[in-house]
């Protein structure tokens, strides 16, 4: 448990070495552990302390000056003495007293303990979040220029689990992560918004169901899933994006506004800003600082909006503008970029400074509306989907299309939009089947088919969203549902 020192004279010397909660645990046991004996000393943080440090009796301890952590140090000291005090080990706590030179004096106290007792707990929590995300690190994503065989360590898709179903009163149809991947928020056409705890799904999801009969009402408020509910618009929310850097979520809505909600305050379900448009938000997207935000609306004009003051900044150039209404918005993890699509077929690259157009693929998807467009994580490429039921992979650097992912549309082409998205690792690209209502999946490099996933949803699935930290997938449907999707660690 405790280090022997080597020095002589020193039998029971205790080796410690910082505030951790493991090491502060240690040091009470040791100490309990030996209050026989009266030949207990500390040693220093980095080094043992030479017998210059130690005199009289018992050692008389003194600081070496300018060390680090002092105030901490003499907190840690005085807990182990009132600790020992508490214990009835008066002897040995007037010892260490007069070792470290206590004052004012340390009254008999169980704080150590408690705080023991808080610190393993915490230590158990990270534990548990380490072994249930063993399998989260998003490794380099795709590159085509450089990569050659590739063996992804990533679940397949069709390997996911519900793990959790939230309802709303009517069609979800908005859907998001957070960037830590912490959180996902849902939107629906009844015009609330969930936001929910993704460790606190997983945890759901492993209780036994007696377990969770057995909750009291408390218990369950304090261990559900869903954290806030918001109320703020008036028509369907159409489409959602967490803040990258603070507590705020933005929704875009039928009711033409655009809204950012601070969900740090447990008690406020309205917008603390609204912006208002000329026509319905169909999409938006934060820059990565999150000062900016661009929207796209039923309108052709995409607009750039400063969060912070609300101006609103349009491209000079008229010819930039889609011509018909923008479906999906997205910018690059670079902040160089953003990327648009539009009911009229094209696809459009943005300089992320001047804000004007600076490349157009036209007719991606032969004349079909695209529905979503995303970059890859290194902003080399963009992943688009349309109504043709294909989704391609194009290139920035040539202006062209690498790969088509075929096959979805096998029962015909799409009425509906939903989004393509990769996984965590972008190793594959996901896409859901409007017909069947299953889940489509390709290797991202090669394009090669893999195992379809049902997704158990009774109406057509309208958002799918991967998060971007770890194996786990949100899937909002026309049947009122979100389902949140995650494959566990072998280990579980």
């Amino acid at each position: 448990m405790s280090k022997l020192s080597d020095e002589p004279n020193l039998p029971f010397c205790l080796h410690y070495g910082s505030t951790h909660w493991w090491q502060l645990f240690q040091t009470f046991l040791f100490l309990r552990y030996h209050a026989a004996s009266r030949q207990v000393c500390l040693l220093g943080w980095s080094s043992v302390l030479s017998e210059r440090q130690w005199s009289g009796d018992y050692k008389e301890y003194r600081m070496p000056q300018g060390s680090a952590g002092v105030k901490e140090r003499e907190t840690l000291y005085r807990l182990i003495i009132s600790q020992l005090f508490y214990d009835g080990h008066q002897t040995l706590a007037v010892s260490l007293s007069n070792l470290v030179k206590a004052h004012p004096a340390c009254s008999p106290s169980d704080r150590l303990l408690h705080v023991v007792n808080m610190g393993l707990r915490i230590e158990e929590d990270q534990v548990e979040k380490q072994k249930l995300n063993s399998n989260v690190m998003p490794g380099i994503g795709i590159d085509l220029e450089y990569e050659t065989d590739v063996t992804s360590n990533a679940p397949e898709p069709a390997l996911y689990e519900t793990c959790y179903v939230t309802s709303h009163k009517a069609q979800c149809r908005a859907g998001a992560f957070s960037s830590d991947g912490q959180l996902v928020a849902t939107g629906s056409v009844d015009a609330s918004i969930k936001i929910l705890d993704v460790d606190r799904m997983l945890a759901k999801s492993s209780q036994p169901a007696e377990m969770t009969a057995q909750e009291s009402a408390q218990q369950n408020m304090e261990s559900h899933p869903v954290i806030r509910t918001l109320y703020d618009h008036i028509e369907e929310v159409t489409c959602l994006e967490f803040h990258p850097q603070q507590q705020i979520l933005a929704s875009g809505s039928r009711d033409f506004t655009v809204k950012f909600f601070d969900y740090s305050k447990p008690s406020v379900k309205r917008a603390f800003k609204t912006i208002h448009e000329a026509e319905v938000v169909r999409a938006l997207s934060f820059h990565p600082s999150g000062d900016f935000i661009v929207v796209g609306t039923q309108h052709a004009t995409l607009r750039l909006y400063d969060v912070n003051t609300s101006q609103c900044f349009v491209s000079s150039i008229p010819e930039d503008q889609h011509k018909g209404p923008i479906t999906a918005a997205k910018y690059s993890p670079n902040a160089n970029m953003y990327v648009t699509s539009s009911k009229d077929g094209d696809i459009k690259i943005w300089d992320g400074v001047s804000n004007k157009c600076v490349n157009t693929f036209t007719q991606a998807h032969d004349g079909h509306e695209v529905c979503s467009v995303l970059f890859s994580r290194n902003s080399k490429y963009v992943l688009s989907s349309g109504k043709d039921s294909l989704v391609k992979l194009w290139e920035l650097a040539t202006s062209r299309c690498l790969i088509a992912y075929t096959g979805a549309g096998a029962t015909g082409k799409q009425s509906h939009r939903t989004q393509a998205v990769f996984n965590h690792t972008e190793d594959y690209v996901m896409f859901p089947d409007e017909k069947t209502t299953s889940l489509c999946c390709w290797d991202s490099r090669n394009a090669a088919r893999k195992q379809l996933l049902s997704l158990g949803h009774n109406n057509v699935v309208r958002c799918i969203i991967h998060s971007p930290t770890g194996p786990a997938f949100l899937t909002c449907s026309d049947d009122f549902r979100a389902r949140f999707w995650y494959k566990r660690a072998l280990s579980d």
